[in-house]
């Protein structure tokens, strides 16, 4: 059994959080952006197009975080292309909070009253028009709180990762743990440290629904 003292365990978990933080943000930003195409995509097609984002976003919110990790990581390996932990988990990660947030931004879209897209309409704006000067503004007001509230989920999915080997905060918990045989006090900082990540944009989130309320 190797010794490590408290400081020892909990400074190579802070080591390895700064890589669920990256990734949380690969996750976030590239989610972002695709969820975006999907929203668009889903507003301005026709019937095929509207079908074909529905089917992706059903698919993905469908089936395990799990399962899209094993797919993205050992699935690509079948069409002989070899891809690293670190790739695939920014991958399966993007495009499941892709799906998400084209959907809690649909969501957002769809509430902004029928209105409010006549008035725009009224005034012979282009659909792009009525998007950007009229509905696109008041619906990211209301996609704020959510969209800060599923960060929270993002992150605690990234422990996900260690199950394709991305070291990670739950995968060097469980290596510290294979080595020290502390699994209560190795975990224990684990979880602490999500804590620690988490409650922050919780209380956030909780902030701007008061404020936007």
């Amino acid at each position: 059994m190797v010794e490590f003292s408290l400081w020892d365990i909990l400074r190579n978990l802070l080591l390895a959080a700064r890589w669920t933080v990256v990734l949380s943000l690969i996750a976030f930003v590239g989610g972002g952006v695709v969820g975006l195409m999907l929203l668009l995509a889903r507003l301005r097609g026709a019937g095929v197009a509207a079908r074909v984002v529905g089917a992706y976003v059903a698919l993905f919110q469908g089936t395990p975080l799990l399962m899209q990790l094993f797919l993205a990581y050992f699935g690509m390996a079948l069409f002989g292309v070899e891809t690293s932990a670190w790739f695939a988990a920014a991958l399966a990660l993007t495009l499941y909070t892709s799906a998400y947030l084209a959907e809690i931004w649909r969501g957002c879209v769809a509430s902004i009253p029928r209105g409010q897209w006549e008035a725009a309409q009224s005034l012979a704006m282009s659909l792009g028009e009525q998007l950007r000067h009229v509905v696109l503004p008041q619906a990211t007001r209301i996609a704020i709180a959510p969209t800060v509230g599923f960060l929270v989920q993002v992150i605690k999915g990234t422990a996900l990762a260690s199950v394709i080997g991305f070291v990670e905060l739950t995968k060097a918990g469980t290596m510290i743990t294979n080595a020290t045989f502390q699994p209560f006090v190795v975990y224990s900082f684990v979880a602490l440290l999500y804590f620690a990540l988490c409650f922050p944009i919780s209380l956030y989130a909780k902030h701007l629904e008061r404020k936007l309320a």
